[in-house]
């Protein structure tokens, strides 16, 4: 076993061979979006995440369904379609699966990926003075929630839809093509509930800039309205206690990092002296990354 519970990481991660390892993860929840076929690939997106987040290449997973019988059978239809599309876009095999009755539906898989073990990324291989770097912006969270309170924008909710809908995967390759070592995703745990968990992980403290940090497109505006979904505030009082904010941030601002975010980003962190090349290439490959901040000595979280 080389990656289980101490400490633990997104994924388990368990040595076939002297250059192989199997890495093992499983996500699902209930709809982010009203649209069936888009919360299927949505939440296939998000499964595989944790194995792109580890370094790894994702090749098989099962469905995991929960289902009110009192739906219409087409809605099951379009969510597994959604997520056997987004799986095949991945190079994935879904091979069944296992569905179960209740009130409202879940989805998401299991997901079994490969990766060299000595290429692995993890919560542990964050070092000071590597840079912080974002690869999705926040504010899934937030204008989800103004969507199912009937507030949102549409071109605001199109927009995070799209983000969610894109795999990690480019992302996770171009860490891998520089080496990196330290990386989380961003997920249910918001930008700072994961960057603390790499800090205590490795031992380290994370310096993030608040006016750095991408946002989507609407996500102030509902931020400033408070329209969090209740796992942000939870986020927000469980790892808050050890987040050093600056006093003159906007709360509305601060509260967006802990952001409940569905499919989000990588959080990479990129030796300094790799910066240079590694935003060339990025930009040649037309993928997006965001210097948000940088690792140094100590413990916790600074948010300046």
């Amino acid at each position: 076993m080389l990656v289980g519970l101490d400490p633990a990481d997104d994924a388990a991660v368990y040595r076939l061979a002297p250059d192989q390892a199997l890495i093992v993860t499983t996500d699902f929840f209930t709809p982010v979006v009203d649209t069936p076929y888009e919360f299927g690939a949505i939440a296939a997106a998000n499964s595989l995440s944790d194995v792109y987040a580890m370094g790894g290449r994702p090749i098989l997973a099962l469905n995991i369904v929960a289902f009110p019988p009192q739906l219409a059978p087409d809605i099951l239809t379009e969510i597994l379609r959604g997520g056997g599309e987004k799986a095949r876009q991945a190079g994935v095999v879904i091979a069944g699966g296992h569905t179960v009755q209740d009130k409202e539906p879940k989805y998401g898989l299991a997901a079994i990926g490969l990766a060299h073990p000595d290429r692995l990324m993890t919560k542990t291989g964050a070092r000071p003075g590597d840079l912080l770097v974002l690869t999705k912006p926040l504010g899934t969270g937030v204008i989800t929630t103004a969507g199912k309170q009937e507030e949102v924008k549409p071109e605001h909710l199109s927009g995070a839809i799209e983000w969610m809908l894109r795999l990690n995967n480019r992302a996770a390759q171009l860490a891998q093509e520089f080496g990196l070592r330290g990386a989380t995703d961003v997920t249910g745990f918001g930008l700072l509930g994961h960057a603390l968990e790499m800090s205590e992980a490795s031992g380290v403290r994370l310096e993030i800039d608040l006016g750095a940090v991408p946002l989507m497109q609407g996500a102030k505006e509902y931020a400033a309205r408070g329209l969090f979904p209740g796992g942000t505030h939870d986020n927000r009082d469980f790892f808050g206690p050890k987040v050093d904010a600056a006093k003159h941030l906007l709360e509305s601002e601060v509260l967006l990092l802990f952001d409940s975010q569905t499919s989000g980003g990588l959080l990479l962190c990129v030796p300094a002296d790799k910066r240079d090349a590694f935003t060339a290439r990025a930009a040649a490959l037309e993928l997006p990354v965001w210097l948000i901040g940088k690792v140094a000595e100590g413990t916790g979280i600074a948010v300046i």
